[in-house]
């Protein structure tokens, strides 16, 4: 097997540290920065037209409402990352994108798309409102909840794995934007009285839950397969755009039924597949982290910076839990704590051995490597008390 130009480090001498500047701080600081005052920007601006449009006590109602598909879509994406933990800021990051940036930009956009064609004389305003939703809505919404995704693959270039890593930040970006988008359909609603409610939130909330999400994650695994495997840059690009015409097509087909009276027969007869697809290929994606967790990690048990018994309990789920719960009961809460960070860390450094593998890795792999070796070395210490 190719190990894309140099074998795993066997010994600790030689460790290529991180930087010790102040300089990453620095950026961390300004882009944390930057974040929150686009978030309160959008934040503000989208509250002020939900409160103007509907009031808000209907606001507050239809928000309990929207959230409630929340518990039930967030653990799904959180259940798919849990061998590598992506960190809860760029999750947080990624929702707040979803529920405040790419609605608020959606709303803009495709307001102003239908005034255009309704303005130009081209067609009548039915006929436009379905071009909207089945043209502009699946290309402007998608591009803006991609956007999420790009902005933190290249904030995380390095950290950024492959398909479950798109795939959770995909899922996170489209459960904020839906989360905000139900609140606006419900609260209309309310407006028209208690059945069309009912009708709106078995509609949006029960039977379509995961429509949003599952859009956006076929973008996130053109973006996932283009860092796992492609070697060019245009490679990368290439998977990404075709990972977007496909969110794109699938959600022009979900608003398209919906437009033609014909959502029933095409929600039972082409989306519940897709949904069923979709969770088989979630389940494939775990066996297939673990399996690539224990074939990697196995190559620093040989060189000396693992067991192979610590190799057994880092590729299953199971044998993961009995460590956390064995390393709290030896050295309470911050034991726990390192060991998580060493499981995350572990599983970080087999993909990244994986992506050397395929040549995707890019050409400061090798200190990737080294960083996260000596974060290992330090966090199998912690835990053990030395």
């Amino acid at each position: 097997m190719s190990s894309g130009g140099y074998q795993p480090y066997s010994s600790p001498q030689g460790l290529v540290l991180a930087n010790p500047t102040s300089r990453p701080l620095l950026r961390r600081g300004l882009l944390v920065g930057a974040a929150v005052v686009v978030f309160l920007l959008a934040g503000g601006l989208m509250l002020w037209f939900l409160g103007k449009a509907l009031g808000w006590h209907t606001v507050a109602v239809s928000a309990g409402l929207a959230a409630i598909p929340l518990f039930i879509v967030v653990p799904l994406f959180l259940w798919l990352d849990r061998l590598e933990a992506e960190p809860k800021r760029y999750l947080v990051f990624a929702f707040l994108w979803g529920a405040l940036c790419a609605t608020l930009g959606a709303l803009v956009l495709n307001t102003g798309f239908l005034a255009v064609l309704v303005r130009s004389g081209v067609t009548d305003f039915d006929t436009a409102q379905v071009y909207a939703a089945v043209v502009s809505a699946p290309l402007v919404e998608e591009s803006l909840k991609a956007s999420a995704i790009l902005i933190i693959l290249l904030v995380r270039r390095r950290e950024f794995d492959g398909v479950i890593d798109g795939v959770v930040y995909a899922g996170m970006v489209g459960s904020g934007f839906a989360f905000v988008e139900n609140i606006l359909y419900l609260g209309q609603a309310m407006t028209a009285g208690e059945e069309v409610v009912v009708a709106v939130f078995f509609l949006r909330c029960l039977m379509g839950p995961f429509a949003h999400p599952l859009f956006t994650a076929a973008t996130g695994i053109g973006l996932g397969l283009g860092v796992a495997h492609a070697r060019s840059t245009w490679g990368k690009a290439g998977y990404a755009l075709g990972g977007f015409a496909v969110a794109v097509c699938l959600h022009g087909i979900w608003n398209l039924s919906a437009s033609m009276d014909v959502f029933e027969p095409t929600y039972f007869a082409f989306q519940v597949p897709l949904f069923i697809g979709f969770l088989v290929m979630f389940g494939l994606l775990r066996r297939r982290e673990s399996r690539l967790v224990g074939t990697y990690l196995s190559q620093y048990a040989d060189a000396g910076w693992l067991t192979h018994s610590e190799v057994s309990m880092l590729a299953g789920l199971g044998p993961r839990r009995y460590a956390r719960r064995w390393a709290e009961s030896a050295g309470g809460a911050p034991a726990k704590a390192a060991m998580v960070a060493f499981q995350d860390t572990a599983s970080a450094l087999a993909l990244l051995r994986s992506r050397v593998v395929t040549g995707s890795a890019g050409p400061t792999a090798q200190q990737h490597e080294a960083e996260l070796l000596t974060q290992l070395t330090a966090q199998r210490a912690a835990f053990l008390g030395r």
